[in-house]
């Protein structure tokens, strides 16, 4: 039985971080009341976040277990057990993620959502809000004001508050007032938009189901995530400008021949490319770095409001459940003392959410370059034979990353790091994408590894 602690909550933000962020909360004994500034879309049968899909992890559903909840979405979610790389003349080339059976998870962002609402409904403390704007917190007392439906303001009063509403959030931004916060925006080259691939006429998907598909082309690509109806969903990341771009790329005949030339067996399958390219304006990718994460062990931010990242790990929405379940071990750790869960949670996650951030960054490079390079290729090869026959010596990073959720994001990027140089001096090796398969190879890299203590997790 949950015990009431006669203290409440305001939580801004009613996407999945905030939905799970709530359910924690109250099962914690916490009084929560949950705003949304959108409307109810299990009513509107509207989703107005982010993309329709995403990629969910070890790491997600292990922090959804360690907070106790299940939801039924894996029941829908794909498993993805390998990258399908189209080369600019249609050859296909497999790179397996992890050991047989791993897999990345293509889920339903919106089915997701609804379910963790769900959820917070059935707790019994727990109000929920939807169509209230945040207009203003009050850092010192957590209190708050909202716009509502009626343009009326809404003030609240609870004893902490949360931000937990994504990558714009106004949270964070009525923090830059306050002295001694610091806040940092990088946005990278490229933008997005999404196009579709549809199902076929009987309701089967048209390319491999269970692969994240990349059509890499250095400084731009197209990617495509499975949906359960049989349809894909795909994002072109493009540079703003430059050559080719979404500047450049203007008119009909010009935006016909760049998806000719650069996906061809592309075009075989997505829908109206072409049309939705010119009706769409591109979103941009930026990724946020703030410091502290609390103010006056009174206000917080989680999720993408405290680290939003760009999408090239995959991590973005596993990081965030991932900040609930270290704050929920931290609430029973320091017995409900929030002037020690604040400073704990801050300290926890920031160095991991910092760390993500870089490897998200640097993840572009291996999806939209690397990938599709033979060397590279041969390079991972190799780090999965090595593997293989040393598991205790090296997981290559990306199983450190999305398949060892028990290992921090920071300690994933040093090893990263420290492989990274070693797998450097491999590579030199004379005449190696013909030996890579031989016995000195490996003998090679066990001699290096063997004398690196930094390889420990």
């Amino acid at each position: 039985m949950t015990v009431r602690r006669g203290k409440s909550f305001t939580v801004a933000g009613g996407g999945p971080v905030g939905s799970l962020l709530t359910i924690l909360l109250a099962r914690h004994g916490y009084d929560v009341r949950l705003f949304e500034s959108r409307p109810d879309s299990r009513k509107t049968k509207l989703y107005q976040g982010k993309s329709i899909n995403i990629a969910l992890s070890d790491r997600g559903w292990n922090s959804l277990e360690r907070i106790g909840i299940d939801p039924a979405t894996k029941d829908d979610a794909i498993p993805m057990y390998r990258r399908t790389i189209h080369a600019r003349g249609g050859d296909l080339t497999h790179q397996q993620y992890g050991q047989y059976g791993d897999a990345i998870w293509s889920v339903s962002r919106s089915k997701i959502n609804e379910q963790l609402l769900a959820l917070a409904e059935e707790e019994r403390n727990v109000e929920i809000n939807f169509n209230h704007k945040l207009v203003n917190v009050d850092f010192e007392t957590a209190s708050a004001s909202f716009l509502t439906e009626g343009k009326s303001n809404l003030d609240v009063d609870s004893d902490y508050l949360f931000g937990a509403d994504g990558a714009h959030s106004k949270v964070r931004r009525l923090a830059h007032e306050r002295p001694g916060f610091s806040h940092s925006q990088t946005h990278m080259p490229q933008s997005y938009i999404e196009l579709n691939i549809p199902a076929s006429d009987d309701g089967t998907h048209r390319i491999e189901k269970n692969a994240l598909h990349i059509w890499p082309r250095k400084d731009f690509m197209l990617i495509a995530l499975p949906n359960p109806e049989g349809t894909f969903t795909c994002t072109l990341f493009l540079n703003s400008s430059g050559e080719p771009s979404f500047e450049s790329l203007l008119g009909r005949v010009s935006v016909e021949g760049f998806f000719r030339a650069e996906f061809p067996d592309a075009m075989e399958y997505l829908e109206d490319p072409v049309d939705v390219f010119m009706a769409r304006t591109p979103a941009p990718l930026f990724l946020v770095q703030v410091y502290p994460w609390s103010f006056n062990n009174k206000v917080g931010l989680i999720g993408d409001a405290a680290h939003a990242i760009v999408p090239f790990f995959g991590q973005g929405m596993n990081c965030g459940f991932e900040d609930c379940a270290e704050l929920n071990d931290l609430i029973a750790e320091n017995d409900h003392d929030w002037t020690r869960i604040f400073p704990a949670y801050e300290d926890r996650r920031k160095p991991n959410a910092d760390a993500i951030a870089e490897l998200s960054m640097r993840n572009f490079i291996e999806m939209s370059d690397l990938s599709g390079d033979a060397m590279f290729q041969i390079r991972k090869k190799i780090e999965a034979r090595f593997h293989q026959a040393y598991p205790e010596l090296w997981t290559p990073l990306y199983s450190l990353v999305t398949f060892s959720p028990d290992v921090p994001y920071a300690t994933a990027l040093r090893i990263g790091d420290e492989q990274n140089r070693i797998m450097d001096h491999i590579m030199c090796i004379p005449d190696i994408e013909q030996k890579w398969q031989d016995q000195d190879v490996i003998d090679e890299l066990h001699k290096y590894v063997a004398t690196k203590t930094g390889m420990q997790q």
